[in-house]
C-alpha cells in the first residue's frame, strides 16, 4: 500500500470515572501522578497497548495486521518468522544475530516485519536481538497523557466472602483488600504522525484510518473493574498539506483549549464540566483541522 502523504498532529481527550486509568506498579498500583502538580499521568506505553489490543480484535486473522508486541509472545520467534518466510539461510544459529551481509536481503527482513505487523510499521521497533531483523523508527508517536486538573486518588477497602485456603478458613470468613480509584479525571494526550517516516515503514491511509478507529473505540474493549468507565471524548487532528509539515506542532496544539465551566469551585465529575474550544481563525497555510471525534 502507498504510504500516507500528509503529516498530522492530534489532540486526544479521554476521561475516567471511579477508576484507575494507569496504575503505577512501583507505588502499590496507585494512579500515576506528577508529584509537583498532582495532575494525573497515563504513559504512552499504556495507550499503545490499548491500540494494539483493539487492532488485534478488529483485524484478527487478517494478513498484514499481526501484533508484534503481545502477551505471551517471544520476540525472537517473531523475528524468526521473517527469516523463514524469505528463505534466507543461516548455517549456524549465531548467524541470526547479524543481518545478512547482502544489504538487499537485510532490507527485505525489516520490510517483511513492517508489512506483517501493524505495530512495527506504526510505532517502530528495535529488532536487533539474538534473531536480528533490523531497527525501525515508527511514524506514529504518542506523548504521556496529563489530566487537565489535579486529581485526588482514593483508596477503597473491599471484601471478598471467599477465602484463599483451608488454613485461612479456620482463622477468618472473608478476605480484605484495597483498590485505588480517581473519582474523575479528564486527560489530554498529544500525538504525531510523520509522513516521511511512513515512507520507510509503509504506514498507509488504511493504517491511519485504523489508528483513528482504535483511538475512538479502544476503551470500549478494555473494560475491567478498575477501568469500567473510561471514554474517548475528542480527537482533533491537524493535517498538513506538505509531508514535512506546514507549521510547528506546538503552535497547533495551543489552538485547542480545555477549560472548566462555571467558577470551578466544585470538583469536576463529568466531561460536561469542561469546554473544548478550537481556534480555527488564521490557520497557517496548508494546515487543516479534522474533527475525527
Amino acid at each position: 500500500m502507498t504510504a500516507i502523504q500528509n503529516r498530522y498532529e492530534f489532540v486526544y481527550l479521554f476521561d475516567v470515572a471511579n477508576g484507575n486509568p494507569n496504575g503505577d506498579p512501583d507505588a502499590g498500583n496507585l494512579p500515576r501522578l506528577d508529584p509537583e502538580t498532582n495532575r494525573g499521568l497515563v504513559t504512552d506505553v499504556a495507550l499503545k497497548r490499548k491500540i494494539r489490543n483493539y487492532v488485534a480484535l478488529e483485524k484478527e486473522g487478517v494478513s498484514g495486521y499481526g501484533i508484534y508486541v503481545q502477551e505471551g509472545k517471544i520476540l525472537n520467534n517473531q523475528h524468526l518468522l521473517a527469516w523463514e518466510a524469505l528463505g534466507i539461510p543461516a548455517d549456524k544459529k549465531e548467524e541470526y544475530k547479524k543481518l545478512p551481509k547482502d544489504e538487499g536481503k537485510a532490507r527485505e527482513l525489516t520490510a517483511w516485519m513492517c508489512g506483517n505487523f501493524f505495530d512495527v510499521r506504526t510505532f517502530g521497533a528495535v529488532m536487533t536481538t539474538k534473531v536480528n531483523t533490523g531497527q525501525v523508527r515508527g511514524p506514529v508517536q504518542l506523548a504521556f497523557a496529563t489530566s487537565i486538573e489535579p486529581v485526588v486518588p482514593l483508596e477503597v477497602s473491599i471484601t471478598r466472602v471467599a477465602v484463599t485456603s483451608v488454613e485461612d478458613a479456620e482463622k477468618k470468613d472473608r478476605e480484605m483488600g484495597r483498590k485505588h480509584i480517581l473519582p474523575y479525571g479528564l486527560y489530554r494526550a498529544h500525538g504525531f504522525v510523520s509522513a516521511k517516516l511512513a515512507e520507510r515503514t509503509g504506514f498507509s491511509e488504511d493504517d491511519l484510518s485504523l489508528l483513528w478507529r482504535s483511538l475512538i473505540n479502544l476503551f470500549e474493549h478494555d473494560r475491567s473493574a478498575a477501568r469500567g468507565e473510561m471514554a474517548a471524548r475528542r480527537l482533533i487532528a491537524f493535517k498538513h498539506a506538505h509531508p514535512m509539515g506546514n507549521a510547528p506542532a506546538h503552535a497547533l496544539f495551543e489552538r485547542v483549549a480545555v477549560t472548566r465551566n462555571g467558577d470551578g469551585d466544585a470538583p469536576a465529575r463529568s466531561f460536561s464540566d469542561y469546554s473544548v474550544r478550537i481556534d480555527r481563525d488564521g490557520l497557517p497555510d496548508g494546515v487543516e483541522i479534522v474533527d475525527v471525534l
